[in-house]
């Protein structure tokens, strides 16, 4: 078998993986997920910003983390309701309890109960149905992880 080279950081010091996710160390609370949002390239790094601060908004006291190199956000540190995770042409964002939301979010998964919020650089984010999305989510149980 062949020994796999790490990868190499970019010209910033960032490990970037597939589809230009950052590699970042697991930790809670807004370090990680600032360290996140600073590594993230392109039109991908507004997107996710802008994310980042509607969540922060429409959820005062939010729990944040980094896990398997992607945010998590919840209420109580412990139960996550949204994550993000960037690929090569969408920044996805994962309702853990998506089939329980009205509109249900458009991706199917293959893990019961979550849905899928793609968010393109051409469409960018639909603001209002986001914003919906997150504030029935906090009213479910979260997923723990």
């Amino acid at each position: 078998m062949t020994e796999r080279k790490p990868l190499k950081p970019n010209k910033d010091g960032v490990v970037l993986l597939s589809g230009d996710n950052p590699q970042i160390a697991k930790g809670f609370g807004d370090e990680p997920v600032s360290a996140y949002l600073d590594a993230v390239p392109g039109w991908k790094q507004s997107v996710c910003r802008e994310i980042d601060a509607l969540v922060v908004k429409t959820v005062p006291g939010v729990k944040k983390a980094v896990k398997w190199n992607t945010p998590l956000y919840g209420l109580d540190g412990e139960t996550w309701f949204l994550s993000m995770h960037c690929f090569n042409s969408y920044v996805r964002l994962t309702f853990f309890k998506g089939t329980e939301l009205e509109p249900m979010p458009a991706k199917e998964s293959k893990v019961a109960g979550v849905r899928y919020y793609d968010v393109t650089e051409a469409a960018g984010i639909d603001e209002k149905q986001f914003v919906a999305w997150v504030k029935q989510a906090v009213l479910l149980p979260g997923e723990k992880m």
